[in-house]
């Protein structure tokens, strides 16, 4: 695809990122209109069941390995960790059978009981993080954020999930980039009873789902989705937060043109004076030129933090599946 080996994912996540063609019946057609966001949101996944993080000696011979998901011990099933905190503190057998799917396969672990105990800290059923909320579809009653997969950073896969939801999300702090070194974001949850939206998909260009219409007051006036014929290399915006929750624009140049890509440079002095570079937190960033809906930043350059790519809103837009 043509990506740099020294790009990096401009993600909290810290994860990789694939991307990959496919077709689908939702490519946006000249004319569509989306509307850009740029909002600072927190990601909040509940895991299908429970994941270990670490590597952990449960018996003299046998480990779990990170990525395993605890079926049951010893008999009996596990589908969050108060069910295992709630088994384990009534469990008298010095033996705990412990059954396990391991990339797929079924495997059975006898374990101590007191290793077993000593499992909590790592294991986990549920994936955070933060990102960039990209656009709303007011038609389709939908979002799109991030423009790359959440990949977990413990599990180093997609992680299996049956509900989440995205939060609007208040920058508190910059870690500023520096060449080498990515800088980030540090925010939190605005309220986390209220909901910006469902995460129905996690594709390889983005994140999907239902809009909450009650969450109205973010909202901007939709633009049309830009053709990546159109781009031309030049002037163009990203909007992004980094201050509170007030999402700003700020200036860039395209600097070069692929198919299924463009590179650009930071070119605004507030933004670099403020954050060094494009930061993680920043994936999902609208890029906009000449009034039209360009696509999103997913990559910096680590080694030259000024310097990115982004996906065609287009392109984002296919990984949108009914």
């Amino acid at each position: 695809m043509g990506w740099s080996k020294r790009l990096m994912l401009s993600a909290s996540f810290a994860t990789l990122i694939f991307f990959l063609p496919f077709q689908n019946d939702i490519s946006a057609s000249s004319g569509e209109r989306v509307i850009p966001m740029g909002h600072s949101i927190g990601i909040q996944m509940d895991l299908s069941g429970i994941f270990v993080t670490n590597d952990v000696l449960v018996n003299n011979e046998q480990w779990l390995k990170a990525g395993d998901s605890i079926i049951r011990l010893n008999g009996r099933d596990i589908i969050s960790l108060s069910d295992f905190e709630k088994i384990m503190a009534k469990e008298k057998k010095e033996k705990i059978h412990m059954n396990i799917s391991r990339k797929g396969a079924s495997v059975e672990v006898l374990a101590e009981r007191d290793a077993v105990k000593r499992l909590l800290p790592f294991l986990k059923d549920r994936t955070e993080g933060t990102g960039t909320l990209t656009y709303v579809d007011p038609n389709r009653g939908t979002y799109g954020a991030l423009g790359h997969q959440i990949v977990d950073s413990s599990l180093k896969s997609p992680p299996p999930f049956k509900h989440g939801a995205i939060y609007l999300s208040e920058i508190e702090q910059i870690k500023k980039s520096t060449p080498g070194t990515p800088g980030y974001k540090i925010s939190s949850i605005v309220d986390d009873e209220q909901y910006l939206g469902t995460i129905r998909t996690n594709g390889i260009y983005g994140i999907f789902g239902a809009w909450n219409d009650a969450y109205k007051k973010v909202l901007a006036e939709p633009l049309e989705i830009m053709q990546p014929t159109e781009l031309q290399a030049g002037a163009a915006e990203i909007f992004t937060t980094v201050k509170g929750t007030q999402v700003e624009k700020f200036s860039i140049r395209i600097t070069d043109i692929e198919e299924e890509q463009f590179h650009f440079i930071l070119t605004d002095a507030k933004l670099l004076e403020t954050t060094g570079g494009i930061l993680q937190g920043m994936s999902g960033s609208p890029v906009i030129q000449n009034g039209k809906f360009v696509g999103a930043v997913t990559h910096m350059f680590v080694d030259e933090p000024k310097k990115g790519a982004g996906l065609f809103l287009v392109t984002m837009r296919d990984g949108e599946r009914r």
